[in-house]
């Protein structure tokens, strides 16, 4: 009975086995496919096409640091304003992280050249700053940078609030 299978070929089955190389040619091309268009692709379009993915990669690369200046804003509004370690560990990451990038960017962008090497750096660098500034702002509204006189002279007396602001009341 199993002679009976073997012997019998089903019209949707295929053996690879049992075919030599001439028959394998009876194959159609899958759709779109076409032996004039392959012939048409040489090593320069391989070349064009290499440059163009690496000049790609590199602007993904360059866009980076703007890209995660809204992640860097929602991270910040969830640590709040509070003087505690969580805070000051996000702020201090985001102004060690971008400030380190600043030093490497040479090295980041060590493989680029072109027309196109200036504008990826100046991006990459100004999303940095952006971070950066990013950080600083948030240093500021935690009170931690030195703004006021008294920040730094012994003898000054610090500001004192006329108001305190609770949950839309005012409160003296």
């Amino acid at each position: 009975m199993s002679q009976i299978k073997s012997n019998k070929k089903l019209k949707w089955s295929l053996d690879f086995n049992s075919k030599s190389r001439s028959q394998t040619a009876e194959i159609p091309s899958p759709p779109g496919y076409s032996q004039s268009a392959n012939a048409n692709y040489t090593e320069s379009s391989k070349d064009s096409d290499s440059q163009l993915l690496l000049i790609k990669k590199l602007w993904d690369v360059a866009l980076a640091p703007l890209k995660q200046v809204p992640m860097n804003m929602f991270i910040m509004y969830m640590a709040g304003n509070s003087i505690s370690l969580f805070p000051i560990m996000m702020v201090g990451m985001l102004i060690i992280r971008p400030t380190k990038a600043l030093f490497s960017t040479q090295s980041t962008f060590q493989m680029v050249e072109g027309t196109q090497a200036v504008g990826q750096k100046f991006v990459y660098m100004i999303g940095n700053v952006v971070n950066i500034l990013l950080a600083l702002y948030k240093f500021q509204s935690m009170g931690l940078l030195p703004t006021h006189s008294s920040d730094w002279l012994a003898f000054e007396e610090p500001l004192t609030r006329m108001e305190h602001i609770g949950g839309g009341l005012s409160m003296l």
